[in-house]
């Protein structure tokens, strides 16, 4: 039983008994590459918008996370003669957009949420608005044509 082969050859025989017969040889045709890809023309002009709306959505962003830090620092009682503290009070009282009198209950912590909330809230407003008119003024329309190019070589 030893010597017999196998019926069932889906093992992997490191020792056949015969050699496979080789390949058929095939003529080789070189065929031409061909490679198809979208031609558009906007492309700087995209690359462009999309860096202004990342600095703009950052500077917003940024904004609107120091006054989100300040809204922290009054609620939990900071130490304003810190250095950090008050480098954030004095940051946020310049990008408060006017708001910091909006709002005057007489509970400190209630009236600087209530004003720098708003402040943070009108610069992720503003953000998305600047966002929104730059792409729609600098791209154009949905109107565009995208050519196909094929290329042989």
């Amino acid at each position: 039983m030893r010597n017999q082969p196998d019926p069932d050859r889906t093992r992997l025989d490191m020792n056949p008994a015969a050699e496979p017969p080789p390949p058929p040889q095939a003529e080789y045709v070189e065929e031409p590459v061909v490679e198809e890809g979208i031609s558009d023309p906007d492309h700087r002009k995209r690359r462009v918008v999309r860096t202004v709306c990342t600095v703009v959505s950052a500077i917003t962003g940024a904004f609107a996370l120091v006054l989100a830090i300040h809204i922290v620092l009054v609620i939990g009682e900071a130490n304003m003669a810190n250095g950090f503290a008050s480098f954030v009070d004095d940051f946020a009282s310049a990008v408060s957009l006017g708001l910091r009198d909006l709002f005057t209950p007489e509970n400190l912590k209630v009236r600087t949420f209530l004003n720098d909330g708003v402040a943070a809230i009108g610069w992720l407003v503003i953000g998305a608005v600047i966002n929104f008119l730059v792409r729609r003024l600098a791209l154009p329309g949905p109107r565009r044509q995208v050519r196909y190019r094929r290329v042989v070589r």
